[in-house]
């Protein structure tokens, strides 16, 4: 039998490594960023589309993390940004924003 492992290749933004190195609680951070490797061998987890392209990478812990990203081509993720169940409104805004830049560019 054949074998077939999904596997995409993250590129994370700038804003997003800001967002991500910048968070004061370091558990979080370290559940964040197991998260982004667990997408990167296929398993993106709880996600939800919010619109335009965007997906929500949803993080049950703290204030309820999220992480924004945009599927491009078949094994490409690229990372935007992240936040917190109360500021996803904004930052759906914002990340909704910049791949319309991305897809325009």
């Amino acid at each position: 039998n054949d074998y077939y492992c999904c596997v995409y290749v993250i590129r994370t933004l700038p804003g997003f490594d800001a967002w991500l190195k910048g968070l004061r609680d370091r558990t979080a951070q370290r559940r964040l960023v197991a998260r982004r490797r667990k997408a990167s061998l296929g398993n993106l987890g709880d996600v939800k589309s919010v619109g335009k392209g965007v997906v929500e990478m949803r993080e049950h812990c703290g204030p309820g993390w999220r992480m924004y990203c945009t599927l491009r081509g078949d094994p490409l993720v690229v990372m935007f940004g992240g936040g917190s169940k109360s500021s996803q409104r904004t930052d759906i805004a914002v990340t909704q924003r910049r791949a319309a830049m991305i897809e325009e560019g």
